[in-house]
Order: C-alpha cells, then sequence, then structure tokens
C-alpha cells in the first residue's frame, strides 16, 4: 500500500480525470479498501479540496469547482502538451491573454523535472509556427461564443463583413475552429435559415445570450473542413470523373473536400483566395471535370481557355 500522502495524490489525479468515480473503482486503483477511500476523500475535503459524493448504487466521487483553482497533477505527456500550448498561446493568437500565458508558463517551467524542460525546448527548438493571425480575437468574445455553443444557447452579435458593411445576426452557434491563420464561428444562421462561419475578430457578441435551442445536424462536410472551405475568398464546387478514392491520393483534407457521387465521379469542394490558383491545379489531375462555382470562377477559367487556345492558333 502507498503511503498516506502519496496516495492522496493518487488519489486527486484520479479525480481530475473523470467526471466520477465509484468507491469500488478507486479503491482497485489504489489497492486499499473502500473505507479507506472514503477517509482519503476526508482528509482532500479537508486540506480544500471539494469532492462531491452521490450516494446509492449508481453513485461515486467527482471533484467539483471550488473558490480557488487546486493543483493540478498532471503526467510527463500532459505537461509537455501543456506547456508547448502556453509557448504558442503568448505568440499572440487571442488578445489580451499573452501576459497571462507567459506568468503560467513560468509557473509551470519552474516545476518540470529537468527531463521534461529538455523535451520541451527541443520541441520549441524545431518547430516553426505558421498561425501568424494579423488579427487577434478578444479572450472574453470567445469565451462567450464558446459558452453559447457548449450550451446550445442563441447568439446576437454585431458583425463587420469583409467590405466594411455592419449588420446584426441571430445564429445557433455549433462550433470555433482554428484554421492555422484565423478563428471562425460555424453556426446556423435563424435568419437565413442556412449554415455560415464567421469571423471570430469580426464579431461583437451581445449578452446575454439568448433562448437554448435543439442542435441540428451538421452538414455533409466536416466542420474542420467547411471551416476552411468558407474561409476562402472564393468557394469553389467541382465534379471530378474520377473515383473519390482516387481523388483522395491527390487531395490532401486540407486542401479539399470530397464527396462521392458514384462508382465514377465525385464532388469537390475547395477554397481559394485566387481564381488562377483554381485555373491551374484542377485540370492537373488529369480527369475530365466541371466548375459549377462560384460564377466568376467559370467566366476566368472561360477567359484562360480562350486565350490558350488563342496561343495555338485555335479560334473558341
Amino acid at each position: 500500500m502507498l503511503p498516506t500522502s502519496a496516495r492522496l495524490l493518487r488519489l486527486l489525479s484520479l479525480l481530475q480525470t473523470h467526471r466520477e468515480w465509484s468507491g469500488s473503482d478507486l479503491a482497485n486503483r489504489l489497492e486499499v479498501d473502500v473505507r479507506t477511500v472514503r477517509r482519503d476523500v476526508d482528509r482532500l475535503r479537508t486540506l480544500g479540496y471539494p469532492v462531491d459524493a452521490s450516494p446509492g448504487v449508481a453513485g461515486g466521487y467527482r471533484l467539483g469547482a471550488g473558490a480557488h483553482m487546486p493543483p493540478l497533477l498532471l503526467d510527463d505527456e500532459e505537461a509537455v502538451a501543456v506547456a508547448m500550448g502556453l509557448r504558442t498561446a503568448a505568440g499572440g493568437s487571442i488578445s489580451g491573454i499573452e501576459e497571462s500565458s507567459l506568468r503560467a508558463l513560468a509557473k509551470l517551467e519552474q516545476v518540470l523535472p529537468s527531463r521534461l524542460r529538455h523535451r520541451v525546448n527541443t520541441l520549441q527548438s524545431v518547430t516553426v509556427s505558421t498561425a501568424t493571425s494579423g488579427t487577434p480575437v478578444d479572450a472574453q468574445h470567445l469565451t462567450t461564443i464558446a459558452t453559447a455553443a457548449r450550451d446550445h444557447e442563441q447568439l446576437r452579435f454585431d458583425y463587420r463583413s469583409h467590405d466594411g458593411s455592419e449588420s446584426v445576426r441571430d445564429v445557433e452557434p455549433h462550433r470555433l475552429v482554428h484554421t492555422g491563420q484565423r478563428w471562425y464561428l460555424m453556426a446556423f444562421d435563424v435568419d437565413r435559415q442556412d449554415w455560415r462561419n464567421f469571423r471570430v475578430d469580426r464579431m461583437t457578441p451581445r449578452v446575454p445570450t439568448g433562448p437554448r435551442f435543439e442542435p441540428r445536424k451538421v452538414p455533409e462536410f466536416t466542420v474542420t473542413g467547411f471551416a476552411r472551405w468558407k474561409s476562402h475568398r472564393y468557394q469553389a464546387r467541382f465534379t471530378i470523373h474520377a473515383p473519390a478514392e482516387v481523388m483522395a491520393e491527390k487531395i490532401p483534407p486540407q486542401y479539399g473536400l470530397l464527396e462521392a457521387i458514384d462508382d465514377d465521379s465525385c464532388t469537390l469542394y475547395a477554397g481559394s483566395d485566387m481564381l488562377e490558383g483554381f485555373a491551374m491545379w484542377v485540370p492537373s489531375f488529369g480527369f475530365e471535370f466541371e466548375v459549377h462555382e462560384p460564377p466568376a470562377l467559370i467566366e476566368h477559367m472561360a477567359a484562360l481557355t480562350a486565350r490558350m487556345s488563342r496561343s495555338i492558333g485555335l479560334d473558341t
């Protein structure tokens, strides 16, 4: 059996990893009896840890929320992950938390064993971050949006579009997505009755949030894929006359979304800030294809086709 102090730390660590533990499960993990678990829980409470208990056969123990932040017990991998995350946060993609991130990082690195500090420094030295957001988002805004999405509460906010026009939007928030450059909210626009993506740095949420809603079925494309597709200036849709599994070998998920139509064709969704990129990229696959949207891309490719035909002496 572990000494009492070591057992208390182990018990606290277990309580921090699960929402609820039964007394027998904790006893098995700690290799003690249930009565000892009850005594150790009482000791944690005496030390100020808010351990909640629910009676009955299905009851158990859980670590509740207290007035102060209790010490966290992290294993090696968790400690390295948190340190790397804090260093990234200190870089400034979320405004207002850089100083807090640096303070937390200083506290963590002060108590990291040398072997873990070396791992963190090694990872940092060979890691290049491309998440250079030109417009950091407000931390409080991000928290308000995340809370509304978690609690399934409608959100009203002032929104500034890319052309500078302003509007008030009412949405059912679904997910926050960071694309590596910007934060986006994927939400169902109540007025437009359609899914939309909003740049968080252009949003000013209004509080309190609105009534609760029943979550809707997510669109057929994935949350992260939807955000990548919608985050660009142009969103394109193609039909490619090739099997989806063949195209998946040519198109990484971060560049486009594929949906099978049948055994011999698929739909490609892709985003780009330049029409020229589409015009050169899609024909390079070597398969027949059709362009469905946007209209600007159809016009651009028609003009490009005519120009290329003239360059080799063909009239279109």
